[in-house]
Parts: C-alpha cells; structure tokens; sequence
C-alpha cells in the first residue's frame, strides 16, 4: 500500500535535500503523496511541528534530516497517533547541554551566523559546509555548490530564527521511549555533527514496539541525502515496507 511521506529537512535547507531522492521513491510504488516540508519564519521546533501537522494529510509516514530530525520527534510528542513509520536521519535527541559545553555551542553558532550577517549567507554556508559532508567530497563542486545555493535561498533573519530552535530543543528521549511505529535511524559513518554512537543511544532509548532499526551509510557525512541519495532510498523503502 502506498503511504504518504512527509520529508522535513534540516537547518536552512529545503527541498533539495530530497530530490536526489525523489526518482527512486516515487518510482517505487510504496509512495503515495509527498509532502516536502518548509519551516518558514517558524523560530521553535514547537511551531514548526505544529505547522507540519496542520499541513499533513491525517496519517503519514515521516522523516526528518538534521534539525529536521528533531522536529520529527516533535510532532511525535504532540500526534502520535497520526505517524504511522519514523525516520530519523542525521540527527540527535538530547537537549543543549548545560554550562560550558552548551554555551561553547551556542558560540560556534553565533559565529555563523555574524558571517551571514556581515559577509552573505553564502559565505557562511561554505565554512559550514567544510565539516559537513565526507572530506573527499569537498572537491565535487556540483555537490557543493547545490549545498551552497540551496543555503543561499534564505536569508540570515531565517539562520537566527533556527539557530533559536535549535538552542531551545527540548530532551527527544521520552518521545523515543514512546514510540510505537516502526522507526529508522541512520547516519553518515563520517557524520562528524551526529555521530554514529548518538544514533546508537538513539536507538536503545528507543521503545522495543518500534523495532528501531540502525544503518550506517557508508563514506557519507552529514548530508546523507544529498551525498548518498541512492542508499538512502533503499533504506527508506525498506523502512516504509515494514
């Protein structure tokens, strides 16, 4: 049966991020309408869940990559009953941590963002990008540059508004233990951001009625989906079989 997907992508993303992966999950027969999700000037991952699930059809299959992963969980915690397969992808669960370790995060981000303020979104996007996809791939310029344009399409009032979200995530680890659907959790093996032991908590936090499943994509980074679009949609579809 034909389920419909909603993808959600991560910080100052868009749909770009999945349409690597589009040919093969609308050839596949095992998708029915997609909804790609755009988090607009939402500044909380609350308000980008709740947003999502006024657009959603009223039962769906869902994934989120990155930031998006995150809101994913959100919408979790407020509809459960309205997600019937979860993907995690590239993504975490805990909450900004506390004292040194969570200001010196916080830091790192308003780094960025000032060079979006002061040198372009752009500019920012391609010192971010340097610890985001497998090293190898920082020379195939096509691959960057979709990452850069893809960046350079909002604006640093949409960077401040995410980083705002990001810094006031709340703690995903009851959601997982609630979970009843079954769930995905994946990962670049060279995810610098969200390693591969993150996921692995992830997943033994995760309640046994999800059976949740751990892959490890293989010379991938951060951007799974638009670095190695072709294993991720073999995982999804294998996922959404289940």
């Amino acid at each position: 049966m034909a389920l419909p997907l909603v993808l959600v992508p991560g910080l100052m993303c868009d749909g770009a991020t999945w349409a690597p992966l589009l040919p093969a999950l609308q050839g596949s027969g095992q998708v029915g309408s997609l909804l790609l999700v755009d988090h607009g000037l939402c500044d909380s991952l609350l308000g980008m869940a709740e947003q999502l699930l006024a657009d959603a059809p009223p039962r769906f299959a869902l994934a989120g990559h990155s930031m998006g992963g995150r809101v994913a969980l959100e919408v979790c915690r407020l509809a459960p009953g309205r997600v019937s397969h979860l993907a995690l992808l590239d993504t975490g669960h805990a909450p900004l941590a506390a004292g040194e370790s969570g200001q010196a995060e916080a830091q790192k981000r308003q780094v960025l963002l000032d060079i979006a303020r002061t040198q372009g979104v752009r500019a920012m996007a391609a010192q971010w990008v340097q610890g985001m996809v497998h090293p190898e791939r920082l020379s195939e310029q096509t691959l960057i540059d979709a990452i850069l344009d893809m960046f350079e399409r909002k604006s640093a009032d949409d960077f401040e508004r995410q980083i705002r979200a990001l810094l006031g995530r709340p703690d995903g680890a009851p959601v997982l233990r609630g979970l009843r659907v079954p769930t995905l959790i994946l990962t670049g093996r060279q995810d610098s951001w969200a390693n591969v032991e993150q996921h692995r908590a992830m997943q033994a936090l995760a309640a046994p009625e999800a059976g949740a499943v751990l892959e490890v994509v293989e010379d991938s980074g951060h951007m799974v989906p638009m670095e190695r679009p072709a294993e991720l949609a073999h995982a999804l579809l294998r996922w959404l079989a289940r």
